[in-house]
């Protein structure tokens, strides 16, 4: 495994350490436990009732146990953020964030559970384990291209919504922004050309959401260049992905699925050239969302593009996950879904897309802090999970 070099000492006194302290999570019951009688009540002898109920109806512990509202977020640490690989133990303040996170938008417990690094079998055989005490398994920070094996698995085996955060939710909110983006520059989705740059956990999931969006045309680079026909010996999720796109068998590298493209969307790292993005068509798009450092600056993507956005809270237009996780589990969870299908994912991006309704070259997505969005996501995926038993 390895791990980021801390110089020491630290500041403990920093306030970053200082609002980790202790961990950012605790535990509160919800029923009070006065006396005696709600000892019986909530505890021995009381409990055996519904224990007893539970053995013979297993779908009643979803109305008799925290499992409804209770979601894990798993992750082995492999890759996290942009730090990488760095382990369980690191990957822990991360985790808890996401569960602050679940709490405050949508009030759902969701509780960090961070694995040592295993093989696919070892992980999926784990989560498969403990997955009962649990409504929901939310998938967070496992490299690529483990996470697709892990998570195809996971929702063969368990009868629980299971979403890989990082895959879904990115591409659940960046097709919320092309929706409204394309309003501006006055382009309808069907006529797109957008470029994908990236062919890992986000990049085939922003694909796949796309082409099934009924964008024009989808085509994905990776570091050696366009998933083409030229392209021989792809892993197996790089291969899926060059079936499904590049209807128009373009080959070369970043710069020629750029010519005459209307939407970059970015989810790799490094760099564009400016003489890359020269390409691309009047009016464009892009969306430079690696973190902390976009694959085009806000200020060199102006010049050649309409409606930038990137994945950082400091420019407009930030394409930021926690616009779907939370609502997409409050809705699961709520309506007792056995899984998040393509068609609530899709569901999701139409609810966050409209609630902007007249969208600006600086506006195409909501405020992360706009209360209104997981209520309309969790709406959004209830009614379709209701819909469909």
């Amino acid at each position: 495994m390895s791990a980021l070099p801390v110089t020491p000492p630290f500041d403990a006194d920093d306030p970053v350490f200082r609002a980790h302290e202790g961990g950012k999570l605790g535990v509160h019951a919800t029923s009070p436990l006065r006396d005696a009688d709600d000892l019986s009540l909530l505890y021995t002898p009381g409990v055996a009732e519904v224990s007893r109920a539970i053995a013979a109806d297993p779908a009643l512990a979803h109305r008799y146990t925290s499992r409804r509202n209770t979601v894990a977020v798993v992750s082995d640490g492999t890759a996290v953020l942009g730090l990488g690989d760095i382990g369980p133990l690191a990957a822990m303040p991360v985790m808890e964030g996401k569960a602050v996170l679940f709490k405050h938008f949508a009030d759902v417990d969701a509780v960090p559970v961070c694995l040592e690094t295993g093989t696919v079998d070892e992980i999926v055989d784990a989560v498969a384990r403990f997955a009962p005490t649990y409504g929901g398994i939310n998938l967070e920070d496992i490299s690529a291209p483990r996470c697709f094996e892990i998570e195809r698995r996971l929702k063969e085996r368990l009868d629980i919504p299971v979403f890989h955060d990082d895959q879904h939710g990115t591409a659940i909110v960046a097709l919320a922004a092309l929706f409204n983006a394309a309003r501006v520059v006055d382009k309808r989705l069907e006529d797109l050309t957008v470029v994908v740059s990236g062919a890992g956990a986000a990049g085939v999931a922003v694909s796949s959401i796309l082409v099934s969006a009924g964008v024009g045309d989808v085509i994905v680079t990776d570091s050696q260049g366009i998933l083409g026909p030229d392209r021989s010996g792809l892993p197996e999720h790089k291969e899926s992905l060059r079936a499904l796109t590049n209807r128009t068998g373009r080959v070369g590298l970043l710069g020629d699925a750029l010519e005459g493209s209307d939407v970059y969307i970015g989810v790799s790292g490094g760099t564009v050239p400016e003489r890359d993005l020269m390409r691309m068509a009047p009016r464009a798009i892009i969306f430079a969302l690696a973190n902390p450092d976009p694959e085009v600056h806000p200020r060199v993507a102006h010049k050649f593009a309409e409606v930038v956005a990137t994945g950082r809270s400091d420019f407009p237009n930030q394409i930021n996950n926690v616009l779907a996780f939370p609502g997409i589990f409050r809705g699961a969870l709520d309506s007792g879904a056995r899984a998040i299908t393509e068609e609530m994912k899709l569901a999701a991006a139409r609810a966050i897309a409209e609630l902007v309704a007249d969208p600006t070259a600086d506006q195409v997505v909501p405020s992360v802090f706009d209360e209104r969005v997981a209520p309309r996501v969790a709406e959004a995926v209830s009614a379709l999970a209701r819909r469909h038993g």
